[in-house]
């Protein structure tokens, strides 16, 4: 359960849903037909040495349809990739990457020159990600800045700081974050959002949609799959269900232009439907979203 003000490191409470991301990431990069390329999520896993994750990614088989899970987080980290390749291809040149966690885009997309990439995140998450990367000899392929901040707490100073320049477009991404913020926080981080963004600015998040049950998501997949993805962590305990904005209703109230899809779309469109769920399962995975806006000029 969580408390106010709690934190993590990268092998406990929200730390440890960010290591099993990157070992989703790296299941789908040495998938046969893989949706994208992550060569730097085997690296955090064998540093972490966690051993559910080590066991998926080294004995996949072992864990028979949780491996499945990895597809899941191909589309979704594709979604976010295409986003910012969408953003720089419009001439922006700084992008922000909230709760960041093993999140490696500076390190594996091909920014173009110039390009400013924030990464804000929990100090101790951030300080093993850097000790990773560094040990690897990692060379970012952007300006990397990283802000050690608890996005809960008031983070535009800091970022600001870092030489964020609010005159100047910027693509803001928000990807597996909204469920793990409290609802006034959670309003507060688009208040914020908008506030620091010029026009022609873009953001893109995943949200669980309106009226889903976030619990009954994460019981339906642990059904589906025979056994929890995150071993013996149960994610919807970390999860908050109080009341907040729906994020592309408040976008578009604030000047955005709004665009929805959904998981299910997402994977027809790069080549991988996905037909084998259950029908429950399939109709939570059309209720979720992603949600990209640009601010209107």
């Amino acid at each position: 359960m969580r408390t106010d003000g709690d934190s993590w490191d990268i092998v406990t409470s929200v730390g440890l849903t960010a290591l099993g991301v990157a070992t989703f990431r790296a299941l789908e990069t040495i998938d046969p037909e893989p949706m994208i390329h992550d060569e730097y999520a085997t690296w955090f896993v064998e540093a972490a040495g966690e051993p559910h994750f080590m066991q998926m990614l080294h004995d996949p088989e072992s864990v028979g349809k949780v491996r499945r899970f990895g597809r899941l987080m191909g589309v979704r980290t594709r979604f976010f990739d295409e986003f910012f390749a969408a953003a720089w291809q419009r001439g922006v040149r700084q992008a922000v990457i909230l709760a960041s966690g093993l999140d490696a885009r500076a390190y594996r997309l091909d920014w173009p020159a110039g390009m400013v990439v924030f990464e804000i995140d929990q100090p101790r998450v951030l300080e093993f990600k850097d000790r990773v990367l560094a040990e690897h000899g990692a060379v970012a392929k952007a300006d990397r800045r990283v802000l050690a901040v608890d996005l809960r707490e008031y983070w535009p100073d800091a970022l600001t700081a870092a030489g964020f320049d609010p005159g100047r477009p910027a693509a803001w991404s928000a990807e597996g974050l909204l469920p793990f913020l409290p609802g006034p926080s959670h309003d507060a981080l688009f208040e914020r959002i908008d506030a620091l963004s010029a026009p022609g600015s873009s953001v893109a998040t995943d949200d669980f949609g309106r009226g889903v049950d976030p619990h009954r998501f994460a019981d339906t997949e642990e059904r589906f799959f025979g056994s929890n993805p995150f071993g013996n962590l149960d994610v919807s305990d970390l999860w908050y269900d109080d009341a907040r904005a729906e994020p592309g209703d408040w976008l578009s109230r604030h000047g955005w232009s709004v665009h929805r899809t959904t998981p299910v779309d997402l994977a027809a469109t790069y080549g991988h439907p996905i037909t084998d769920v259950p029908a429950e399962l399939l109709d939570l995975m059309r209720q979720a979203h992603y949600v990209s806006a640009e601010k209107r000029r």
